[in-house]
């Protein structure tokens, strides 16, 4: 974990931004609205992991950060097997990335922890482009490969927000989904 200095504490603060944004979004009833909020909890989830050397992390929030920009356009869900298309290789680069420009080294244990978030969010981008209940339900795979991930980088903000996260996605499924199927 990152030693408590000050850059620190301010990485450990853009993390529990990011966790509320996250969390708040689940309870939203439409999907551009989903989408918006997790629009600002990538972006801080972004900072947050750039402070912490956590370069996947890093990245796949900025993607993150474009991918809810495109998906909370309307005329897009058009063309959302394309854009999926887009993302899912961009997310595919990023991994790569983590071990060429930023020179992780390629241990086992290394190559299937960068790949967890990577699932997490390629998993993600193909529920933006369905309904409300469909993003919530995908949490749960989500959710658990970014709780490991954040869990080993030290993302407090992170931890919390992937156990609130599963929680609050149950609590929008009871609320909004019980009684109709999507």
């Amino acid at each position: 974990m990152e030693e408590w200095t000050v850059r620190g504490i301010v990485a450990q603060i853009f993390g529990l931004l990011g966790m509320a944004m996250n969390i708040a979004s689940y309870q939203a009833r439409e999907r551009r609205r989903v989408i918006l909020i997790q629009l600002f909890g990538s972006t801080f989830f972004a900072v947050n992991m750039l402070m912490l050397g956590a370069y996947s992390g890093f990245l796949l929030n900025a993607i993150g950060i474009a991918r809810a920009l495109v998906y909370a356009r309307p005329a897009v869900m058009k063309r959302a097997r394309g854009w999926n298309a887009a993302f899912i290789a961009l997310y595919a680069l990023s991994y790569a990335a983590v071990f060429i420009a930023f020179r992780k080294p390629p241990t086992a244990m290394n190559l299937i922890l960068e790949l967890l978030p990577t699932l997490a969010m390629t998993v993600s981008t193909l529920a933006f482009a369905r309904s409300a209940a469909v993003i919530r339900r995908c949490a749960f795979v989500s959710s658990p490969c970014w709780l490991i991930y954040n869990c080993v980088n030290g993302s407090i903000g992170g931890i919390v927000c992937e156990l609130l996260g599963l929680a609050s996605a149950i609590a929008g499924m009871l609320r909004l989904d019980r009684g109709a199927r999507r």
